[in-house]
């Protein structure tokens, strides 16, 4: 008995890690272009809700498409892409 009970808290709590790796996570961040500047803010589906493994991934999307990055503002789960969504315009979701 104690070896099942044992196995079912064993898998849950392996679920209950797989939904937390599962989970959106978005990054909102502003970049730039030089010569001419231009400057846009916008929202990108990262693979960490971690900040700084954020920041690596959106620099280096960003880079490769001309970008520089300033600065990743926040790092937050899917229910917090309606409220960036007109903010971000054009560059919501688009790298």
């Amino acid at each position: 008995m104690k070896q099942i009970l044992s196995s079912l808290a064993l898998t849950a709590l392996i679920s209950v890690g797989s939904q937390a790796v599962a989970a959106d996570c978005f990054a909102d961040y502003k970049a730039k272009q030089d010569n001419p500047l231009r400057l846009h803010y916008g929202v990108m589906q990262v693979s960490s809700c971690d900040k700084g493994s954020a920041r690596k991934e959106v620099a280096k999307r960003l880079k490769s498409n001309g970008w520089t990055l300033l600065n990743v503002m926040t790092v937050f789960e899917a229910n917090g892409l309606d409220q960036r969504k007109a903010n971000a315009g054009k560059f919501y979701l688009r790298y």
